[in-house]
């Protein structure tokens, strides 16, 4: 079983930057893939990062490449993702979720274990 808390969220100028971060507890969650997803009021959750469990491999939705940068410290079982250059677009809440195996990283349903949510809010 693995339980993760998001935090780091908050309300930023356009240009700044947050740092989240998804503290999980669970002694296999070195052993898990983590994705970050965000969903805006009104539409679908969406895939923003994503991290292998020995954090090697990373992957990006188009609209993070470049300005985003995930990363994970097993050994606090805590992953990050940097928000640098924050757009108004970028307003949602952000959720961390964990997945024992991943085929399709931009796939919600494929992650098993999911955060509360920290809001992200980005003003003009």
């Amino acid at each position: 079983q693995v339980q993760l808390v998001e935090s780091g969220g908050g309300l930023v100028q356009a240009g700044g930057s947050l740092r989240l971060s998804c503290a999980a507890s669970g002694r296999t969650f070195s052993l898990y893939a983590v994705g970050w997803f965000r969903q805006a009021p009104g539409k679908e959750r969406e895939f923003v990062a994503g991290v292998r469990w020995s954090g090697s491999g990373t992957y990006y939705a188009d609209s993070a490449k470049g300005r985003f940068t995930i990363s994970r410290d097993n050994a606090k079982n805590t992953v990050y993702l940097q928000m640098n250059g924050l757009k108004p677009e970028d307003t949602a809440v952000h959720y961390c979720a964990a997945a024992a195996a991943i085929t399709n990283w931009y796939r919600a349903r494929d992650y098993g274990y999911w955060g509360q949510g920290t809001q992200v809010t980005v003003s003009s």
